[in-house]
């Protein structure tokens, strides 16, 4: 059977029923200029078996390299157990649970998907779940515009570039923009630079939780300033790092946001990913709107579920900021398997292995010589260095060592951090791994 299963016998008779003799017709509104007029560019189809053997051809031209690359994106063990339990029959669909009759499963896991979350950032209610990680920083703005009912937000530029770039395109779409603060000598958020830019029309501060070099962002002294001001604070956390750090919410972070690919969803080519999104009950009872859910028991266990509804989602009533429904059902049911099977203690370990890793290459690498980007910052599994040549250089001599020598600095010139690399470590990589990477960085490989 062809992709497209209508016969030219088909096609015509439904031009017919439609009243016109050929399908350019319904498009004789369309300037021609917009219009192409040739052949698409495109391969002609192939059989099923030609199709796979294609495939895979150049699935064999994958090369299995020794993951450093990070930057949001983390090559973290994946338990085979989460792929089975996906895939079982009370899983079948992640589709938006419009019948809970047919959807006890994926209500089940979104129950305990949002009390983990709550666990982990510290604060009282969830969601269950958005997008990807930028999306969720972006609805987050959007919220604090609208609890606040103030105009401007204000983000670290140290926040993660793709963070920013997406928040910026919610927020030109009302009208605003998001203005950047710099960073200090440190690599971590300019308090002066915050004092001075804060007003009584921010409606929120957004910070990197480690940033986005890896720093480790001292939270208090930021909310207190945000805070003063009348704003809100959001968090853009890594999440296997808030098994270890002080968690946002008791630091005075308003909303919590982050990536949540490290929990059980390997790194793929462009996706799919999950988006995760907490606040404080105090500050979601003031969204203009309706809000279901709460704080609920289920035998004895004290869990959340929360479901807004604001004035700017009920789409009947006024136009759509966000329709977000069906969302990433199924990589947050991988995260909530990943997380049941690892548990508390098992994510501690994940973590403090990733950030031994860290600061046994970060030492390494200050033997051999290599510069660090911020030498006197505190990281957890994630820093940056000047690699002294061209970063893509350093990148293809490790391609030839079997290495992925992290994510070049200079793809993200909105940092205004220059060249060089940064470098991220999990709980897979051993000293032997990070022992060729700091060869391949030095030049020594």
């Amino acid at each position: 059977m062809s992709f497209v299963p209508h016969s030219d016998a088909d096609r015509r008779e439904m031009l017919a029923r439609v009243g016109v003799s050929d399908i350019g017709e319904l498009y004789a509104d369309i300037p021609a200029g917009l219009l192409i007029d040739r052949e698409l560019a495109v391969p002609e189809a192939l059989s099923e078996w030609e199709a796979v053997r294609r495939v895979t051809e150049l699935a064999g031209r994958n090369a299995d390299l020794v993951c450093f690359a990070g930057g949001g994106l983390y090559d973290h063990h994946v338990p085979a157990a989460v792929d089975h339990i996906i895939r079982r029959s009370e899983f079948y669909t992640a589709y938006t649970p419009y019948q809970p009759e047919v959807a006890q499963g994926t209500l089940q896991v979104i129950y305990e998907f949002q009390t983990m979350i709550c666990e982990l950032t510290g604060m009282d209610v969830a969601n269950a779940s958005m997008y990807d990680g930028p999306t969720a920083t972006a609805e987050a703005a959007v919220m604090a515009r609208s609890v606040k009912r103030r105009g401007r937000v204000l983000a670290a530029r140290s926040l993660h570039p793709h963070s920013r770039k997406v928040t910026n395109t919610y927020l030109e779409g009302l009208g605003a923009t998001l203005d950047l603060l710099p960073y200090g000598t440190d690599g971590l958020l300019d308090m002066d630079a915050l004092a001075a830019s804060i007003d009584d029309d921010t409606a929120a501060v957004l910070v990197g939780y480690p940033n986005f070099f890896g720093g480790i962002e001292d939270l208090e002294p930021i909310a207190e300033v945000v805070h003063e001001a009348g704003a809100l604070l959001v968090v853009a956390a890594d999440p296997v790092m808030l098994s270890v750090l002080r968690s946002p919410g008791s630091c005075g972070a308003d909303i919590v946001v982050a990536e949540g690919q490290p929990f059980g969803n390997g790194p793929s080519f462009g996706g799919p990913v999950v988006g995760l999104f907490a606040a404080t009950k105090a500050l979601v009872r003031k969204m203009p709107g309706r809000i279901v859910g709460g704080t609920v028991d289920v035998d004895g266990h004290r869990g959340y579920v929360l479901t807004l509804q604001t004035r700017e989602q009920q789409i009947r009533r006024e136009k759509a900021t966000s329709n977000i429904c069906t969302n990433q059902g199924l990589n947050a049911l991988a995260a909530t398997v990943y997380l049941s099977l690892v548990g508390k203690s098992g994510l501690r370990q994940v973590a403090e292995t990733s950030i031994q890793n860290a600061h046994y290459a970060r030492r390494r690498l200050q033997e051999a010589g290599v510069e660090l980007l911020f030498p006197d910052a505190p990281v957890a599994r994630e820093f940056a260095i000047r690699t002294g040549e061209d970063s893509h250089a350093v990148l293809k001599r490790g391609v030839a060592a079997g290495i992925l020598a992290g994510v070049s600095l200079a793809r993200f010139q909105s940092l205004e951090a220059g060249d060089g690399l940064l470098l991220a470590f999990t709980e897979k990589r051993n000293r032997a791994e990070i022992d060729r990477l700091v060869g391949v960085v030095a030049g020594e490989v």
